[in-house]
């Protein structure tokens, strides 16, 4: 190789490397996903229930586990009163507790049988979110819930209004008690205007539902 060649090549190869050497320095850095002004992970979804907020009623099923403990460990159906039947404990008042509570509750109680007994309750299947739809709907009735729902929702799963309806008069009836059978607790009046909740800036106004909840559409 001629010396003119290899100083040929060699000025080729040192262009080449400027170039490229240039170009990495224009092109953007990637960038990390942004961070939300207060560092924290986006809040959940309008509609969800924060984590620990069900509380336990009629009809659901719960599955007890005692760690190490089979036969303490079962399925069981909450009763009508507000009771389940555990071995040992006999009833126990599961309504209107949280799955963590009604643990701490056993837990206590289990102690005195055994040393340091560790307990889970999941609520395995949701029964007794349940809302009723009268009045003047398409399709009154007793609605089964799984998950938060607006009387919006409701009201679309009751087919909308009938051609009577006075949708500024509507009423959510709410029990003011979770004691199984108390006639005495009155029902708290709850306004719910349709026609302002879905104008512009109404959002707020569109309650979320609670079990035992009555809308009445006059």
């Amino acid at each position: 190789m001629t010396l003119r060649t290899t100083m040929t090549i060699a000025a080729i190869t040192a262009a080449l490397t400027l170039n490229l050497t240039a170009a990495f320095a224009q092109a953007p850095a990637a960038q990390a996903p942004s961070a939300s002004p207060t560092g924290r992970m986006p809040a959940e979804q309008p509609g969800t229930l924060p984590a620990g907020d069900y509380r336990i009623g009629p009809e659901d099923l719960l599955h007890i586990i005692v760690w190490k403990n089979d036969p303490m460990s079962r399925i069981v159906l909450v009763r009508p009163d507000g009771y389940i039947s555990l071995p040992l404990l006999n009833d126990v008042k599961a309504t209107g507790l949280t799955p963590m509570q009604l643990r701490d509750i056993l837990v206590k109680s289990l102690a005195e049988y055994m040393p340091s007994p560790e307990v889970s309750v999941i609520v395995n299947d949701i029964r007794s979110f349940k809302v009723s739809v009268i009045g003047e709907v398409i399709r009154p009735g007793r609605y089964e819930l799984k998950s938060a729902t607006t009387a919006l929702d409701v009201l679309a799963a009751a087919g909308g209004f009938s051609s009577f309806a006075d949708r500024t008069k509507i009423v959510v009836l709410r029990p003011t008690s979770t004691t199984i059978g108390d006639n005495a607790a009155p029902m708290k009046r709850i306004p719910f205007n349709y026609n302002r909740v879905i104008a512009s800036g109404g959002e707020a106004e569109n309650i979320y539902l609670q079990p035992g909840d009555i809308v009445l559409v006059p």
